[in-house]
């Protein structure tokens, strides 16, 4: 995997309102539609799971993927299909009933029950049902769109996962961290490693997120350069993913 940790800070972070804008021309100028972005994100989920968390080779290890219904919940439900197509026992964690779920994350749901996956809702029964041992739980319950300290199944969700002596890995941010600010909602995930796309997030890099994001990497989801060119970007975004679709930044814990 490419190691990028010098030269990281060439590149440019988003705020979230960027980042939206960056999903809105995605599929609205370019046609690339979200279920595109949301396989892209899924697979390299995956991948970084497996070459980081699972010695290279999924068969046999059990992993617990927790996913809400937006679309950081679809790309967890996308790195499920893939793990389990690669041998790892997955079981899903869903935030609300199937029958919640809209739009391509509820489609990234129903591949999965027609996979036979195990799928628990939170809302429907207890964590004490998922017993180690496990490998490795991976965080999709809410992305850059978090509004608040997380609630309800969700919040729950987080308290359960910091609990277990697991490696936790969270795609774009860990889960109750505000992308914008930097600030730490009660509960947050305490990631092991955060795979956020497309480019870095300022509040993963803001002072005192250390323990919460973990090693961060950046995972490729096909945007256009020219795309991040009419956006204005400093310093201007390059080949970044020109050797690897997922590279490792520097983060806190390695300053």
């Amino acid at each position: 995997m490419e190691e990028q940790s010098l030269k990281s800070f060439e590149i440019p972070n988003l705020n979230t309102e960027q980042m939206r804008e960056v999903d809105r021309a995605m599929i609205e100028d370019y046609h690339i539609e979200l279920i595109q972005m949301m396989e892209n994100a899924g697979r390299n989920l995956a991948h970084l799971a497996r070459t980081r968390f699972l010695d290279g080779d999924p068969r046999g290890r059990t992993v617990i993927v927790m996913a809400g219904r937006g679309g950081n919940g679809g790309g967890g439900l996308v790195c499920a299909r893939r793990l389990r197509a690669w041998g790892a026992d997955v079981r899903v964690v869903t935030t609300h009933k199937d029958d919640e779920y809209r739009g391509v994350p509820a489609h990234q749901l129903a591949i999965l029950r027609k996979m036979s996956l195990s799928i628990l809702s939170a809302q429907e029964e207890p964590f004490p049902t998922l017993k180690p041992p496990i490998d490795l739980i991976v965080d999709a319950i809410i992305g850059y769109s978090l509004s608040g300290a997380p609630r309800g199944e969700a919040k729950q969700m987080i308290l359960w996962a910091n609990g277990q002596k697991v490696p936790i890995l969270s795609l774009d941010v860990p889960s109750g961290l505000d992308t914008a600010s930097g600030k730490v909602y009660d509960p947050a995930i305490r990631a092991t490693a955060t795979l956020t796309l497309a480019l870095p997030k300022y509040g993963l890099r803001a002072t005192g997120t250390e323990d919460y994001v973990g090693e961060l990497y950046l995972a490729d989801i096909s945007v256009p350069p020219k795309l991040y060119a009419g956006m204005g970007l400093q310093p201007s975004v390059g080949p970044i993913f020109a050797k690897e679709e997922i590279i490792r930044l520097k983060s806190n814990i390695d300053r």
